[in-house]
């Protein structure tokens, strides 16, 4: 018979499933930002121990030490204080004609949808350090923000 009809089994067929990958960089995270991490490790472990399908269940325990990772790996960050923008603070600028508000937080917090951007975003880079009234270059262009206000987020 030849080899090509021949099949050990439906394994060596599939695509291989690798680690999901942890972000470069250090795992700055804000204190929201590791209790949202601790809730999707409990989340996992339910689902975890809920399953029974094999691929499901590999699937899930991945995603299960890649979280883990990150709690071990987190670094808590003070809440910022002063008028700088630091890691973990909510601003208020116009970028374009049009004011946004942003918070600025760790990888695994980071939601664009919902105006959290990580710390290394380009948009979250060229505002660290300003303070209101600055004007801060941005894509290019020269004082491109404007800078109206630094608070708590």
């Amino acid at each position: 018979m030849s080899v090509a009809f021949r099949r050990d089994g439906d394994e060596e067929h599939l695509e291989p499933k690798f680690e999901v990958p942890i972000p470069p960089g250090p795992n700055l995270v804000t204190t929201r930002g590791r209790e949202l991490i601790v809730e999707r490790i409990a989340e996992l472990e339910v689902r975890v121990g809920a399953l029974v399908e094999e691929t499901a269940l590999a699937s899930a325990n991945r995603d299960l030490r890649y979280w883990r990772s990150r709690l071990d790996t987190a670094q808590v960050q003070p809440e910022p204080v002063g008028d700088t923008i630091r890691f973990g603070n909510r601003v208020r600028f116009v970028l374009g004609g049009k004011t946004r508000e942003i918070v600025i937080v760790g990888h695994d917090e980071a939601d664009p949808a919902h105006d959290r951007l990580a710390f290394i975003s380009p948009l979250a880079r060229a505002l660290l350090g300003a303070q209101a009234g600055d004007f801060v270059d941005f894509n290019g262009r020269e004082d491109a923000i404007e800078v109206l206000e630094v608070g708590a987020a």
